[in-house]
């Protein structure tokens, strides 16, 4: 898990409304920064699941290890917790175009998947016509082995290219265990800060997964240097190898209105 510069964990860190427009199928150039954002310590991503609309709050995702009140720990799930937290929104070439702020935690875990959403105060619309940018879509989707994606870092203003390599039954790391993790080819050699990068599929320009950890030393099963477990226990390390947790079911867990609902059908998120 990538801390900024020293690569460690991050700081122990609808009814009468206007649906916003989906973004046509992006390809691989048109994969910038808008809609990305820098965190205090690590990388995030505004987003909209695609039942939401303008009048919406703006939602942020990043990574549980980046949690500003410290990592969950395994088995740990937060749900509505107060939050003041700042994140820059940057335009499509990197500038800073200005500050959005967090009201609440809805929801992070580092159990099966390393994850945190926020909500913003503001409006996607707001945001919109303050900035002039709009939310990246959390595709529905399983991502696809083979298929070409973009890690966009915020915090780094930097833009990783490779594909996806495959998927690991359990990606292990210390004392927490993901599940179905998606692993890079080895063109996205991510470096600490990049933690809570969105991985954008370079075709459609949605969201598939959120950036997390590398294999940076050789170990296995140490922090920061996670190993695979396959479903016979078979335990295998990939060396410099860096791996992402996927999002398309997070989509299932949010009602209208970017309504958090754990109880919804479809939701597979770990519960508090």
């Amino acid at each position: 898990m990538k801390k900024p510069l020293t690569g460690a964990l991050c700081a122990l860190t609808l009814a009468g409304a206007t649906a916003l427009v989906t973004a046509a199928p992006a390809s691989a150039a048109t994969v910038n920064f808008a809609g990305t954002v820098a965190l205090s310590n690590c990388s995030g991503s505004l987003v909209r699941m695609p039942t939401s609309v303008d009048s919406d709050p703006g939602l942020i995702l990043t990574n549980g290890h980046c949690l500003e009140s410290g990592m969950p720990a395994a088995g740990q799930v937060i749900t509505n917790q107060a939050s003041t937290r700042s994140f820059t929104l940057l335009s499509s070439t990197g500038g800073n175009l200005g500050t959005v702020r967090a009201n609440r935690v809805l929801y992070s875990t580092m159990t099966d998947t390393d994850v945190t959403l926020y909500r913003l105060s503001t409006s996607y619309a707001t945001i919109k016509s303050r900035y002039g940018i709009s939310p990246l879509t959390m595709s529905t989707t399983h991502p696809v082995a083979g298929s070409s994606i973009k890690v966009v870092s915020g915090y780094w203003k930097k833009i990783y290219s490779c594909s996806v390599d495959g998927f690991a039954y359990r990606l292990k790391e210390g004392g927490w265990t993901f599940k179905d993790s998606l692993r890079y080819t080895s063109g996205c050699d991510i470096i600490g800060g990049t933690s809570g990068s969105p991985v954008v599929d370079a075709t459609s320009g949605q969201v598939v997964a959120v950036n997390n950890t590398l294999n940076e030393d050789g170990q296995t099963c140490t922090l920061n240097n996670p190993c695979e477990v396959d479903q016979n226990g078979t335990v295998t390390i990939h060396p410099g190898i860096g791996y992402a947790q996927e999002t398309y079911t997070i989509p299932n867990c949010f009602a209208p209105g970017n309504v958090l609902d754990l109880t919804r059908t479809g939701c597979v998120l770990p519960r508090p």
